[in-house]
């Protein structure tokens, strides 16, 4: 049976998330319905990762099979036509290898939060960042990031209905960089726990306000401890930008993951 590989695009406001629901659209559901109303056949699309609702993607990967060979070509196109007018696009469809898995081939993905920081609320960029209307250090967040870089016990940035065995977490790289009104917040891990990076970036967003200190930062990862986080990150800011795939360590317990 065929495997096939997307690289999908889109804007998740409309959407209840990338996982399919009974009773609301979710991005998933689209691409099936898009892919059945052109092949007649009902598949399972699998994604890299389960983004909740609001979140966007510019690089998530996803696979599904076809009981017949078709050209990757005509298949972007058709999803695509089907799709309209969902603001979700298939940026690439290749042929994949029977073994391929979006989500468990993954060996790293990249997730990048935007902060709008400025008295004006956005206009054409509403949605697509977090606006707090008033400064925030961004180079103290900087620095604060560092903390929760390595391999932690991240019980503090997981939600409470996080379906994860362990709340251990290797983050590889977390960079807080600035570009006038914009911080944007730069996380890389092999996976994440659910809400993880949104947990992350509401703590630190207390650091940018100076309610919190670096020290505080530290402690609440210490403390490992839900009721110990800063409020919760909108969807709104969070993209999924990127996802690796590469050689996999057989046994690695980091191939566990909820997702945001």
């Amino acid at each position: 049976m065929p495997r096939y590989r997307l690289l999908i695009e889109y804007d998740g406001t409309p959407f209840a998330g990338w996982q399919q629901q009974t009773d609301c659209e979710s991005v998933q559901g689209a691409l099936q319905d898009a892919i059945k109303k052109f092949s007649g056949e009902r598949v399972s699309v699998r994604g890299a990762g389960r983004t909740d609702a609001g979140v966007h993607a510019l690089g998530q990967t996803a696979h599904f099979d076809l009981t017949k060979i078709w050209d990757p070509f005509r298949i972007q196109e058709a999803i695509n036509f089907h799709l309209r007018p969902r603001p979700i696009a298939v940026l690439e469809c290749t042929a994949a290898d029977p073994g391929f898995d979006a989500r468990f081939s993954a060996t790293k993905r990249h997730y990048t939060y935007r902060i709008l920081c400025r008295r004006a609320p956005p206009v054409l960029e509403r949605n697509r960042v977090w606006w707090i209307n008033h400064e925030l250090d961004s180079d103290v967040m900087a620095e604060a990031a560092r903390v929760l870089s390595g391999h932690h016990d991240f019980t503090t940035f997981r939600a409470a209905q996080c379906q994860a065995r362990s709340p251990f977490k290797t983050i590889d790289a977390m960079c807080v960089a600035r570009d006038r009104f914009e911080i944007r917040i730069d996380v890389s891990a092999r996976s994440f726990l659910h809400n993880q990076v949104r947990s992350i970036v509401g703590s630190l967003k207390l650091v940018g306000d100076g309610k919190w200190t670096i020290g505080d930062l530290d402690s609440a990862l210490a403390a490992r401890d839900r009721t110990r986080c800063g409020p919760v990150a909108p969807p709104s800011g969070l993209y999924l930008t990127h996802v690796e795939y590469g050689n996999i360590i057989s046994g690695d317990d980091e191939s566990d993951e909820d997702e945001e």
